[in-house]
């Protein structure tokens, strides 16, 4: 094949999503010498809308440079195509020529992926490059994005024990994850000591009881001093709701462009907050949302997530000549290596952690999740010598 790749960045940044196209672009130019690979700006929108950048045009010296800059170059796009949409797009696709489409992002980009190949009917390849920090997408050890999250998050929890062994009382930190709590999880994948923070999880895995949650902190106060909290936006009760929608009044909550109770703004904080100012009067207590600061930090980009990004897209060129479908890292007991899977496989489907990386009887990870956690995110110092 010699003739046009279209590639495309959706949802969410992370700090190493362009690593993936960089990756893509330089496999194309070395298998495919005299290519022309497209960049679409905002994801499947430019594409409909007929923008796009040359990427093969550029240096390999700037696609590196790009590379190693966090957030979406191409720009981004939450939109979810329907069927009029998708129509559009592969419009868009056959005017520019493509022969291939990679599109980079969590499982609805596999749906849409999906959609567009059997809309397509045969004559052009349909890839899909995984990308999320929310660690979610079946078929996949891990994903691209998340360990550089997960190590911003690992830090922070760090950080804030220390800052409440000398100031002691009740932090919460609530992190991303709408439906599975592997990035909340990783909080604990730095803990200092046996005693050491987070002293509590919380994820969307297991329904949240606020008594029990209030038992909680109270039994962890009397036995450390102090109680930290890993808390997902996620965690919903015994129904299903999430929290926010449990303890903010319908009127209060803010919703995104699809009609989706928004779990990252301050909401949950603040009805946190409420809570603990309820139950534990008197008690000093700071509720903080993370938000976006884990997704795109600069200052943790993880060599291993900008390699596996970066492999992963080369990885979704050198399989056009198969087919349609999903890149997915897998890993064998010794290393973790690209596959490709059918698309059918990702869309639609959420990872959840599973149950054995949660404590049978505590709020908290097992060792287990532990194991996994060390697995991708090699301490950044002595654990016998903190911070000397």
């Amino acid at each position: 094949m010699t003739g046009t790749f279209v590639i495309a960045q959706g949802g969410g940044p992370t700090a190493v999503i362009n690593q993936t196209v960089a990756g893509a672009t330089l496999e194309a130019r070395s298998r495919y010498p005299g290519c022309r690979v497209l960049g679409a700006l905002h994801g499947v929108r430019g594409i409909r809308d007929g923008n796009f950048v040359v990427l093969s045009d550029l240096t390999e010296g700037e696609l590196r440079r790009i590379a190693a800059t966090p957030s979406a170059a191409l720009g981004s796009t939450r939109d979810k195509p329907d069927a009029a949409y998708c129509e559009a797009v592969l419009k868009g696709l056959k005017q520019a020529g493509a022969d291939a489409f990679i599109n980079i992002g969590g499982n609805d980009t596999s749906g849409t992926q999906a959609i567009l190949r059997d809309a397509a009917g045969g004559g052009m390849a349909f890839i899909h490059a995984p990308k999320t920090i929310d660690n979610d997408l079946v078929e996949n050890d891990h994903t691209p994005g998340f360990i550089s999250a997960a190590e911003f998050v690992a830090g922070a929890f760090v950080s804030v024990d220390l800052d409440f062994r000398a100031l002691p009382g009740v932090y919460v930190g609530i992190v991303m994850g709408r439906h599975a709590g592997f990035l909340t999880a990783a909080a604990s994948a730095w803990t200092l000591d046996e005693g050491g923070a987070p002293h509590l999880t919380y994820v969307p895995e297991r329904p949240f009881e606020r008594k029990s949650f209030i038992d909680d902190v109270k039994a962890t106060l009397a036995r450390h001093g102090r109680c930290i909290v890993a808390m997902s936006e996620g965690v919903a009760d015994a129904q299903g709701r999430s929290l926010v929608e449990a303890l903010v009044p319908p009127d209060m909550l803010e919703r995104d462009q699809h009609g989706n109770v928004r779990l990252s703004g301050t909401d949950l904080g603040q009805a946190i907050e409420r809570m603990l100012a309820e139950d534990l009067p008197g008690q000093r207590a700071r509720v903080d949302t993370f938000g976006y600061l884990p997704r795109g930090n600069i200052a943790t980009i993880s060599e291993t997530d900008a390699r596996e990004a970066f492999e992963a897209g080369a990885f979704a060129v050198a399989s056009v000549d198969k087919g349609s479908g999903s890149v997915a890292l897998q890993y064998d007991g010794k290393r973790t290596a690209c596959r490709l899977v059918a698309l059918e496989a990702v869309a639609g489907k959420t990872r959840h952690m599973p149950a054995d990386f949660l404590h049978p009887e505590e709020s908290r990870v097992s060792a287990a999740c532990l194991d996994y956690l060390n697995r991708l995110l090699p301490r950044r110092y002595d654990p016998a010598k903190p911070f000397v």
